[in-house]
């Protein structure tokens, strides 16, 4: 058993070249050999986002405050609060991030694969950040 304590998990500010706006990451936890899960709290205040991603292994949020967005390519940004939890497919385009006027923090989890979680590629732009909501 190895225990972490969050006094010795300091905050990152990720960035500018992957996200939007103000975010705060607080590292929860990487597993270390064999094991590949990593885990993250990210803060997104209002208006702040991703920059599109995809993931080797796919990625799961789990929404623990706040109202977001999210998205994949080719599909309607969906709304997210508190206690939903969102499954993205290895490999599927992406983003995600606040709600325009509401803060939002989520627990990304996701593996490594060949030293990597996440590949970038470019910003989601105010056209489409402001883009329709589909209904629930």
């Amino acid at each position: 058993m190895k225990i972490t304590r969050s006094e010795t998990r300091p905050s990152i500010t990720p960035s500018a070249d992957y996200f939007t706006g103000h975010v705060r990451q607080d590292p929860l936890n990487a597993a270390e050999a064999p094991g590949r899960a990593r885990i993250i709290s990210v803060t997104f205040e209002p208006g702040a986002r991703t920059a599109w991603h995809t993931h080797p292994l796919g990625q799961t949020l789990v929404i623990t405050t706040g109202a977001g967005l999210v998205q994949t390519w080719g599909g309607p940004i969906r709304r997210v609060s508190a206690g939903d939890v969102v499954w993205f497919p290895a490999g599927e385009k992406h983003w995600h991030g606040a709600a325009p006027t509401t803060a939002m923090t989520h627990i990304a989890i996701q593996e490594e694969l060949d030293g990597r979680t996440a590949d970038w590629m470019e910003k989601v732009s105010h056209e489409q950040y402001g883009g329709e909501i589909a209904g629930d």
